[in-house]
């Protein structure tokens, strides 16, 4: 396995930029595969490759579907070492 970190910056741009972020932290965090830390800056996502790469695929997805306008800025750093 390959182990990565992806730190997730999401900016919605409308007027109730809340509860779009609240909601795709929610959706990461419901995939128990992953380790999601949260902070005011940023969400930090961890876990192995081929098990992060899909889930964000998916969920940057539901994202867009679900809002008019979505800015994500992502930082990829792998490959971890424990």
């Amino acid at each position: 396995t390959m182990d990565i970190g992806v730190e997730i910056s999401l900016y919605p741009l409308h007027q109730q930029f809340i509860p779009p972020i609240q909601d795709f932290i929610d959706r990461l965090n419901a995939d128990g595969r992953l380790r999601v830390v949260t902070n005011s800056m940023s969400t930090q996502v961890f876990g192995d490759y081929d098990v992060v790469m899909p889930i964000l695929l998916r969920e940057l997805r539901v994202t867009f579907a679900a809002n008019a306008k979505a800015v994500f800025v992502m930082k990829v750093l792998g490959p971890l070492t424990t």
